[in-house]
């Protein structure tokens, strides 16, 4: 009798895709002729310059000073001089301030990076070192790492959740981080369960990705972590639908995942852990897939923060026709770009390159009242009524029907055969909500 897999309810099962580049091992990627790297490239308040055009820095160099407790510092990616301080196309769809950096060859670490011996540390100690070296979640969100290891002594955590889902179709770097680096996981895994003192440790990995579930559960076998293995549905890697199907508890309506005792970190990120606090290594690099059918061959590869979209193309052997769309992420909840004059930020886990016959482009229709959307989304929302709300500025009704619980998976759209944008309608009534709410309070 066939195990019955955890998950979640609602979801859907959009094409994976991810036969392109899930056997290619990592490979690290050749520095470019020039960094751009970007002070805005996490939630919260962006980093402040600290270097100026003509000073040189060395790699994992503070070029970025944070802002508050939701902020943190921005490193160099190599060794260098700094040849501009000016805003730079981004990601997020306009020009922001970047720091941009000619590499000198050399790629020589700084001298005031330390390593330290996790035994003679403190949580809090180790929390500091995460900070000092700019650590955000790497599943996408790049929430300040720090902050979420830093809950109120009230909110005690007792569940500890890795996510190694990697949901999204046709992306596979967490897939090849565990495959290939398994011990570095483990090690942050280790470091994170000290300082947040869970009892129980978890990691998640859709059932698509049998060598990495049989390798990790190999490597846990006389330890306290428990390797799960759960249904192949999107979206089963956000986070509260990830605590769902490990826990079988939701996170309330606007609560948060430390309201019920439950913190959850990304593989990579536990990665990442592991070299901030062992090694003092700050986060300059990160795996990113580079796929889809536009370009002649796709890749995993270990990127520095800054490098241009341009590069990652080259490096994969070129385009072999011009792309139809360009997305920096997954095709569920990655970005469009314009152009590749854009670097790769720390939250960038795939570039996306998919021909024109692949790209939809169909008019909006009327709702049919189908109800596909409604069953899609995990979260249990009624997204054509936010959404009319929304494109109405109903504000007030639009909050009613609990709009900021939307976490834009795009399971509603990508339901919609009336192929409504409802995605980018709730988005747009979520930000009157919180203008609203902001005004309010000045």
């Amino acid at each position: 009798m066939a195990i019955k897999l955890k998950t979640f309810c609602g979801g859907i099962h959009p094409p994976g895709n991810k036969q392109w580049s899930a056997h290619k091992p990592i490979e690290d990627c050749p520095l470019p002729e020039e960094f751009i790297v970007p002070l805005a490239q996490h939630i919260g308040a962006p980093s402040t310059a600290c270097v100026e055009p003509g000073q040189l820095v060395a790699k994992g160099q503070t070029i970025g000073a944070p802002k508050g407790f939701v902020s943190v510092p921005v490193h160099a990616p190599t060794s260098g001089e700094v040849v501009a301080v000016e805003p730079r196309p981004h990601p997020w769809g306009t020009s922001l301030p970047a720091v941009v950096i000619r590499p000198d060859g050399e790629d020589r670490w700084a001298e005031e990076l330390e390593a330290a011996d996790p035994n003679d540390l403190y949580p809090e100690d180790m929390v500091e070192r995460v900070r000092l070296a700019g650590v955000v979640g790497m599943g996408g969100a790049a929430f300040p790492a720090h902050v979420k290891m830093s809950p109120p002594p009230e909110k005690k955590i007792h569940t500890l959740i890795f996510n190694g889902v990697e949901c999204e179709p046709y992306l596979t770097a967490d897939h090849r981080l565990m495959l290939e680096e398994p011990e570095r996981i483990l090690q942050g895994i280790a470091l994170l369960r000290f300082i947040y003192g869970a009892e129980r440790v978890v990691i998640g990995i859709e059932a698509n990705k049998p060598d990495a579930i049989a390798l990790l559960q190999a490597e846990c076998k006389d330890t306290p972590v428990e390797v799960i293995a759960l249904e192949v549905k999107y979206p089963q890697g956000a986070e509260k639908q990830l605590i769902a199907a490990v826990t079988g508890t939701e996170v309330p309506s606007g609560g948060l995942p430390m309201d019920i005792g439950v913190a959850v970190q990304n593989v990579s990120t536990a990665a990442a852990v592991t070299d901030a606090i062992i090694y003092g290594r700050p986060l300059i690099e990160r795996i990113c897939t580079v796929t889809g059918s536009a370009v002649r061959e796709p890749k995993n590869l270990r990127i520095r923060i800054g490098t241009p979209l341009s590069h990652l193309v080259a490096v994969c052997g070129g385009l072999l026709e011009e792309p139809g769309k360009i997305i920096l992420g997954g095709p569920m909840m990655g970005f469009t770009q314009t152009s590749f004059d854009v670097p790769a930020v720390r939250g960038s886990s795939g570039l996306l390159l998919l021909r024109e016959e692949e790209v939809v482009c169909q008019a909006e229709g009327p709702c049919i009242r189908c109800a596909r959307c409604v069953q899609g989304c995990p979260m249990h929302l009624l997204p054509t009524t936010i959404a009319a709300y929304a494109r109405r500025n109903l504000v007030a009704e639009a909050a009613e029907y609990r709009a900021m619980d939307c976490i834009e998976c795009g399971c509603c759209s990508y339901n919609c055969p009336a192929t409504i944008p409802l995605v980018q309608a709730i988005r747009y009534g979520k930000a009157a909500i919180i203008a609203k709410k902001r005004a309010l309070t000045l």
